[in-house]
């Protein structure tokens, strides 16, 4: 299985601490040890799955897609306004 990260999450990803980064690592790993664990997401972002975890009492969400073999990370971000930033983003790369 081969894992690419979209330039939106690396980003994010990066400019977090280490601590955040660790915890962001490990969320990852969950998801690729069960890539279905995401709730799979319908109309406008079907095929997506999101993936949602908790740090410091804040909520953040994790979009990946799954194509054959592979997963793709999207987007990484706090629920606010998520899902407007993901079909931005999309509109964008795709």
């Amino acid at each position: 299985m081969n894992v690419f990260y979209k330039s939106a999450f690396r980003k994010f990803t990066k400019k977090q601490t280490r601590g955040f980064q660790l915890v962001i690592e490990d969320e990852t790993e969950k998801i690729l040890k069960d890539p279905e664990t995401g709730e799979a997401k319908k109309g406008d972002l079907a095929g997506f799955r999101v993936h949602k975890f908790i740090f410091h009492k804040q909520k953040y969400l994790i979009a990946y897609k799954m194509q054959k073999n592979d997963i793709i990370f999207y987007m990484i971000d706090t629920h606010e306004n998520f899902y407007r930033e993901l079909k931005h983003y999309i509109r964008e790369v795709e």
